[in-house]
């Protein structure tokens, strides 16, 4: 019942974010990241054997605590790659709005020299 489960919401995920990529909101660089991690979710819901073998590869002795630490350095490097993508979109807005400044500044000189 618990596979069943599984890979029903691993499917109704990767549906939403073809859904988000197909209305719009979620742009196709991001996208992939996400794709990624619902094959990866649709993977270890059909072969749950899978979480066993890595946990006996990696030796670790409580199969489900490994994909604990597999979820939590998937989310550590999502919060890396929007961080980047903060910082590059405050240095354009800074950018754009110095810009917007010297133009308005020019502008106003020429409405002051008409």
């Amino acid at each position: 019942m618990i596979t069943v489960f599984s890979i029903f919401f691993s499917v109704l995920f990767c549906f939403l974010v073809f859904f988000l990529i197909y209305k719009g909101k979620l742009k196709e660089q991001y996208a992939i990241l996400w794709i990624v991690l619902s094959g990866v979710m649709i993977f270890f819901s059909f072969f749950r054997d899978s979480i066993g073998f890595l946990a006996d590869f990696f030796e670790v002795h409580y199969a489900p605590s490994l994909l604990f630490i597999l979820a939590f350095v998937i989310l550590l490097l999502i919060l890396i790659q929007m961080s980047v993508v903060v910082s590059l979109l405050k240095e354009n807005i800074k950018t754009l709005t110095q810009e917007i400044g010297l133009l308005k500044k020019e502008l106003s000189k020429k409405k002051d020299g008409e």
